[in-house]
C-alpha cells in the first residue's frame, strides 16, 4: 500500500497542478521529497516482507513484497526524474533571465 501511494504521489501532484488554477506546475515539486521518502519506506517494508515470507512455510506475502519493491523503486525513479526536471527548469529560467 505504501508503494502504491509513493508511486502515485508525484503524478497526482502534477495532475492537481494541471487541473487547478491555484497551483503552477513548478509548485508541484513539493511532492518530490514525499515520493522519494515513501519510496524508501516501501523498499524497507518490502524487504521486511520478503524476509518474513522466506522464513514461513507457506511463503505467503512474497508476491506483495515483490510488487511493493517494484513500486518503491518506481517512486524513487520518479523522484529522481522530478529533481532533474526541476533543476533543468531552474537552469533554463536562470539562463533566460
Amino acid at each position: 500500500m505504501v508503494g502504491l501511494v509513493a508511486a502515485a504521489s508525484l503524478p497526482a501532484a502534477i495532475a492537481v497542478a494541471e487541473l487547478t488554477d491555484r497551483l503552477r506546475l513548478i509548485e508541484a515539486a513539493w511532492a518530490i521529497p514525499a515520493a522519494v521518502a515513501l519510496g524508501v519506506v516501501a523498499l524497507v517494508l518490502a524487504r521486511r516482507g520478503r524476509r518474513r515470507a522466506a522464513r514461513s512455510v507457506a511463503r505467503r506475502g512474497a508476491r506483495s513484497a515483490r510488487i511493493g519493491r517494484l513500486l518503491g523503486w518506481l517512486a524513487v525513479a520518479l523522484g529522481v526524474a522530478g529533481v532533474i526536471a526541476v533543476a533543468f527548469f531552474e537552469y533554463l529560467d536562470y539562463v533566460g533571465a
